[in-house]
């Protein structure tokens, strides 16, 4: 058993970290204050050929799977969580593609995304179905005039991306809208200037500003039948599945990047005669939370391991969820403990601390609640798919 990063990771780990204390740690705060997309840094991204980190070579991407992106990740994070979502939404859609997308689909749409020439949001949850799947609304009927093709309606809310995007990955029911049978969920590549397409409302949002999250409409949207992806709920599953350790990362790296910033503050900040740091109380707060950002480290790595190995069907699944549990409760449990050893200056825009702070629910939130990791880290167990014996 080998904890060592390749040569070429901690390369990668190394270049990130310098872009991001460079380039990120600068704007992390105006990102946030004006909300506006901070289009200056996917630039730095595309210049470092970061955008196709989890995209295979021979789609134009560095094959550097979903450990390099989580890696990539989680030294972004440490300064801003709008920042690393921008990386995640280089796999997040076009993970279905990659699962089981044709040979054409990736040569048409994958290429776009690693070069950072095309950007595309992934469109599952719905007003009425976020965390219930299966609830969905929206629609796909077979199309009269085109074999093979569909005519798409309905609304998708809470994409991530969704302004920016050049195409999207839509999930509808492909039959009664009423059935919560699995086998009537299809998958649909649509792009964003398709006649019937539209971005009706941005969200306004605690934090994580900086993205837009919007809602898409399609009224008596057209596709093709070379924009049809196979797999159904399976591949809805199977989609997240993989993406757990990636929205873990974003977890861990807000984690240590709000632990750091506090620490080094309370190194500096005289209290009652001597350093708040001094004191073994907050020593061991200090301790207690380093502890769980490795033991999330540790989680979030072996997922990321897994889920490039193609691990992340069923029996992998109470692994790929705890590192999502874990990571983002820990990084809401370090940002509430960063604004605590800061005192009243946590409280206040002079320092990064309540940025983290809000930017961390999000993350027990996004892509599976924690309450739905927990449930499917149950029935694992339950299940015998995580057992010890």
């Amino acid at each position: 058993m080998n904890f060592e990063l390749s040569d070429e990771l901690l390369g990668l780990r190394d270049v990130v970290r310098h872009l991001a204390q460079d380039k990120i740690r600068p704007r992390a705060r105006s990102i946030d204050s004006s909300g506006d997309y901070p289009q200056d840094i996917f630039e730095e991204f595309r210049k470092a050929d970061l955008l196709g980190l989890c995209i295979p070579e021979e789609y134009g991407g560095s094959g550097a799977g979903i450990m390099g992106l989580a890696i990539a990740i989680e030294e972004v994070t440490k300064y801003s969580n709008v920042l690393g979502l921008m990386l995640l939404l280089t796999r997040l859609p076009t993970g279905p593609i990659m699962i089981a997308g044709t040979e054409e689909q990736k040569l048409r749409y994958l290429p776009g995304i690693a070069k950072g020439t095309h950007r595309s949001a992934f469109c599952l949850s719905e007003p009425g179905a976020g965390s219930d799947v299966a609830g969905m609304q929206t629609r796909a009927t077979p199309d009269p005039d085109v074999e093979g093709g569909f005519i798409l309606n309905g609304t998708k809310c809470w994409i991530s991306g969704g302004m920016q995007a050049d195409w999207f990955c839509v999930f509808a029911k492909t039959g009664d809208p009423s059935s919560r049978l699995h086998s009537n969920i299809g998958c649909f590549i649509v792009d964003a200037t398709t006649p019937g397409v539209s971005r009706p409302r941005v969200d306004r949002k605690m934090g994580v500003k900086g993205i837009d999250t919007a809602e898409i409409v399609f009224d008596d949207v057209h596709i093709g039948p070379e924009q049809v992806i196979g797999g159904g709920f399976l591949l809805v599953m199977q989609s997240l599945n993989a993406m757990r350790p990636i929205v873990a990362a974003r977890g861990l790296g807000l984690a240590e990047g709000a632990l750091m910033y506090a620490t080094e503050y309370v190194k500096n900040r005289p209290a009652f005669g001597k350093t708040i740091s001094e004191f073994q109380g907050i020593q061991w707060e200090i301790a207690k939370c380093a502890t769980e950002i490795e033991a999330a480290r540790l989680l979030t790595y072996r997922a990321a391991w897994l889920a490039d190995q193609g691990k992340y069907t069923k029996e992998y699944v109470p692994m790929l969820s705890m590192c999502k549990y874990y990571a983002s409760e820990v990084a809401v449990k370090a940002s509430g403990l960063a604004v605590q050893l800061l005192g009243a200056a946590g409280y206040m825009e002079e320092h990064p601390t309540e940025l983290y702070y809000r930017d961390a629910r999000q993350l027990t939130i996004v892509e599976g609640t924690s309450q739905v990791q927990l449930g499917l880290i149950g029935k694992g167990v339950l299940g015998h798919d995580l057992w010890w014996d």
